[in-house]
């Protein structure tokens, strides 16, 4: 795999190049965004993947960074479904290790959570986990770093998150378990998406 560094994209965007993501701060999306690009860019949130993939045309973002496949979960049904459809086109990837943790509020135990709310695509990373603890009910959300949030927000115990490491540190969750994916061997894909009137130079 080469990474690639877009140093500019259009010659209509002025400042730090604006690249979005899905989800909020300390979503494995942003992290994308940073080993693609440095730490020089403005990472721009969105909350889901329709709103990522309309980024462009709102002029709220030059280009945007993606996740298309983890080897555990396998495709991301609705990225696909949206690259299909956008005139977006593909000018790099980087494959980011996903370690997966389970955030909850200060006190919690995890022998008092009952629910675990994250994307469905990190849900799906964590299935044995899941199997092991049979009291737990899985929650979908929109975003891995948005459930670590509100967790910690609404301070109750008896719900966690799955999300980062980074994502609880932002929002000043506690780690109940580290490393509740599936496998160590955990991948997801992302790939660097620019729009074709995009002017790009590589460094």
């Amino acid at each position: 795999m080469t990474k690639r560094s877009l140093v500019e994209t259009s010659k209509y965007s002025r400042g730090p190049l604006r690249v979005a993501f899905q989800g909020e701060r300390g979503a494995f999306g942003e992290e994308a965004v940073t080993c693609l690009l440095g730490a020089g860019v403005r990472a721009v949130p969105r909350p889901t993947f329709d709103a990522l993939f309309s980024s462009v045309d709102e002029g709220v973002a030059d280009c945007v960074v993606a996740p298309v496949e983890n080897t555990l979960a396998g495709p991301v049904a609705r990225v696909h479904e949206l690259l299909g459809e956008s005139h977006l086109r593909v000018e790099g990837e980087v494959v980011l290790r996903i370690s997966q943790c389970l955030v909850a509020c200060r006190g919690a135990k995890l022998s008092g959570v009952r629910e675990v709310e994250s994307h469905p695509v990190a849900l799906a990373q964590c299935r044995r986990f899941f199997e092991e603890h049979p009291h737990l009910r899985a929650v979908e959300s929109d975003d891995t770093a948005a459930s670590a949030r509100r967790v910690v927000e609404r301070g109750d115990r008896g719900r966690a998150a799955i999300a980062s490491e980074r994502a609880a540190r932002i929002y000043g969750g506690r780690i109940l378990r580290a490393h509740v994916e599936d496998s160590r061997e955990n991948y997801t894909r992302f790939l660097l998406l620019t729009p074709a009137r995009a002017a790009r130079v590589y460094a």
